[in-house]
């Protein structure tokens, strides 16, 4: 009888997730080099290992998945071309980081090749620790798990996998490891791969500056910026193109864009058609929103019309009420309950007031930005999160539905910019929108989000972030 080819897996990931640890626990002898250096391994180590019933496998150890730099991008195409040629995949992340966009992307890709494959979230290292992996159900992998490779832990379920994907041997055969003679294939670019990665920081922002027709966004932008940039006229509509200048404040990158005035859908002719439409582009890029509104006059549609750009794209917000010099009959407490009872939708922004003319309180305006943004990027940690959840659901209890008894097992925060939190419950077609919303007013006033939008989705345990079931 013919001798059936041993099947191959592939470790891949990227660096520093614990792909060579795991490579020599089931190889069963310390091999590859582990180190808590990132890039430490840049060759594919090959070894025949043993798991139950006899079960034998190849499994290949690979560099770290990373596209840095030129050289990088080379150890990346060897891990991904070794993922291919291999007949199971495993993906390792880091369970003591947050999962991010490249994981997911790097991810799905290898989801493409059609193959057995299995994410394993690494460095869980007690049970108290095990609450992070649930943040990668997200992936929705056919088969996810928490493991700590260091601490020998959760191996089970593990095995009981690849159990399933590696056939036990009709024969009994003595197999003879020969020493790999292949030439490596990273031999020429190993001496030039630097071992350490500079962590990137968010630091830039991008602020939209957005109002009606009038409301002066250019003498604000020419406040900011202290220089005549923007055109100004009391001519509504003199602003057409969106002008982008970038300043430094507060360790952060700031960049204004001053958008077209918007005026009533009947008046937009021509070039003023273009500027609308290139503005609701710009918003998509933006992080932060400045909400430019005439202090003098009342709340108008239009202005609820412009403010629900800033909603529909779930963007962080600061109102400013322009033109504060001019004296008004209202008082400043009838001016504030005109902007909060007309823009409801937009209850977190803070505001303030200001003169873009005289620069009263434009000073102001950057410090509020860059707090502002913080808060915008700002990650719960899981387990204050759950402690939230758990003071908010004793305070007021989950409602039922028909009968029928709602449980929220845990919360996690899967992404930033906006913040957005995923209730995991056994019946989320029927947690109710009140009580998310009683849960979102909790949060927001426990962990300060003023300013910026909390999105909050209840999902069945390990159903995707991008699912839209029974919503």
């Amino acid at each position: 009888m013919q001798e059936q080819p041993l099947k191959k897996v592939a470790i891949v990931g990227r660096p520093n997730v614990g792909k060579s640890s795991l490579f020599n626990r089931l190889a069963r002898q310390r091999d590859a080099i582990t180190s808590d250096m990132s890039g430490t391994t840049r060759d594919i180590k090959k070894r025949i290992v043993t798991i139950s019933e006899n079960r034998e496998f190849e499994v290949l150890d690979t560099g770290g998945i990373d596209y840095s730099s030129e050289l990088f991008t080379k150890v990346a195409e060897f891990s991904l071309k070794a993922a291919e040629a291999a007949d199971i995949i495993i993906y390792m992340v880091n369970g003591k980081t947050i999962p991010d966009a490249e994981d997911k992307e790097l991810f799905y890709k290898l989801q493409e090749m059609k193959k057995p494959l299995a994410l394993v979230v690494n460095k869980i290292d007690n049970d108290k620790e095990e609450e992070r992996y649930w943040e990668f159900l997200e992936f929705g992998a056919d088969a996810t798990f928490p493991m700590s490779v260091s601490h020998n832990r959760y191996f089970n379920d593990f095995y009981a996998w690849m159990e399933e994907h590696i056939p036990a041997p009709e024969v009994e055969v003595e197999l003879v490891l020969e020493e790999d003679t292949e030439v490596d294939p990273f031999a020429q670019i190993v001496e030039q791969v630097h071992a350490s990665y500079e962590k990137e920081v968010d630091n830039k922002i991008k602020v939209a500056i957005i109002g009606r027709v009038n409301t002066g966004k250019s003498s604000l932008l020419n406040a900011l910026l202290g220089e005549e940039r923007s055109v100004v006229s009391d001519v509504a509509g003199t602003t057409i193109d969106p002008i982008d200048e970038m300043i430094e404040h507060d360790g952060h990158e700031v960049t204004f864009i001053d958008t077209a005035g918007i005026r009533k859908r009947s008046k937009i002719v021509g070039i003023e058609k273009y500027a609308l439409s290139r503005t609701t582009e710009l918003l998509k890029q933006a992080n932060l929103v400045i909400l430019m509104l005439d202090s003098t006059t009342q709340i108008s549609e239009l202005d609820e019309r412009v403010a629900g750009l800033i909603e529909e794209h779930k963007l962080a917000c600061l109102i400013v009420l322009n033109k504060w010099d001019i004296k008004d009959e209202r008082s400043y407490e009838e001016v504030v309950d005109d902007v909060r009872d007309e823009l409801r939708f937009l209850h977190y922004a803070p505001f303030i007031t200001i003169s873009a003319k005289t620069g009263l309180r434009v000073n102001k305006i950057l410090d509020q930005i860059v707090t502002i943004y913080k808060r915008y990027t700002y990650r719960i940690p899981t387990s204050d999160l759950n402690d939230a959840l758990r003071m908010a659901i004793r305070r007021h209890h989950v409602p039922s539905h028909n009968g029928a008894v709602v449980n929220i097992k845990f919360a996690t925060q899967y992404e930033t910019k906006p913040p957005k939190i995923a209730l995991i419950t056994n019946r989320p077609e029927y947690l109710h929108f009140s009580y998310i919303r009683y849960l979102s007013n909790f949060f927001r006033e426990r962990f300060d989000f003023e300013g910026v939008p909390l999105d909050m989705v209840a999902r069945k345990r390990g159903q995707r972030m991008d699912e839209e079931e029974g919503w």
